[in-house]
């Protein structure tokens, strides 16, 4: 084979190679509905490089937040991948998971450019991170307390976001080590999981897997109820600070 075929042959092998590191095998498994072995969120890697992110992706802007994200599939290492561009600004690129889904397995990889310096999960001012994964969990409102519906109505109003009223959310921190864990600083209804923390690993692609039931029976405790949404992004809107994040594809599988 000559040097001209072996190079053009190179982003086949190389894509053929990231399917198998995260599993895009389990795709060709029977689907049976709430007990499927995978759940079918729209994946980046089938996305053309240089447009938007693939249908099924939504871009949740944030109504006291002035600048937004800048979301767009691009080639790296010859694999399609969701970039993030992060500059002062904040933003989600949401997925909804099909009603019924009973998945509890979370497998994902992420990169980023580099850590922010003011990132600290135990303060307002720090509520950015270089890059986070949002599990948003569909919880009966009659599961919350009176006082967790109020908690949770005045840190919506407070800090602008639509607040879920149960979510875990993975991020790459600074001030706190990696498997450091603790309440948002807005509300007890998102427990934050630092997965990666500070410049040591920024610029190599990581791979992150979660066992949901036991991340939420740790946080919330009880019965997990059904995940309704993943979302990613950045946050640089309170430090002021920038970074470039990148996403392979999000996998959501049962047990």
């Amino acid at each position: 084979m000559s040097k001209r075929s072996h190079d053009a042959d190179e982003p086949l092998r190389i894509a053929r190679r990231d399917a198998l590191l995260w599993g895009a095998a389990m795709a060709a498994l029977p689907l049976d509905g709430a007990g499927a072995a995978e759940v079918a969120l729209p994946r980046f890697s089938t996305a053309p490089p240089g447009g938007g992110p693939p249908p099924g992706w939504v871009h949740e802007t944030l109504p006291k937040v002035r600048r937004a994200n800048v979301y767009a599939v691009t080639l790296d290492d010859g694999v399609a991948v969701l970039h993030v561009r992060s500059r002062a600004s904040a933003s989600s690129l949401l997925a909804t998971v099909p009603a019924g889904t009973r998945a509890t397995r979370l497998r994902w990889r992420w990169k980023v450019s580099n850590a922010l310096a003011g990132s600290d999960l135990r303060t307002r001012a720090g509520d950015d991170y270089a890059a986070r994964l949002y599990v948003l969990f569909d919880l009966p409102p009659e599961r919350l307390s009176l006082a967790d519906r109020l908690r949770l109505q005045a840190a919506r109003s407070l800090s602008g976001r639509e607040i879920p009223a149960a979510a875990i959310c993975y991020a790459w921190g600074t001030a706190q080590a990696a498997g450091s864990t603790g309440w948002n600083p807005y509300t007890d209804r998102v427990r934050m999981v630092v997965l990666e923390s500070g410049d040591a690993r920024v610029s190599q692609w990581r791979p992150a897997e979660r066992d949901l039931r036991q991340d939420w029976e740790e946080s919330f405790g009880g019965a997990m109820p059904p995940v309704r949404a993943i979302a990613v992004g950045a946050d640089t809107d309170n430090t002021g600070d920038g970074v470039d994040a990148w996403f392979g594809d999000v996998l959501l599988s049962g047990a």
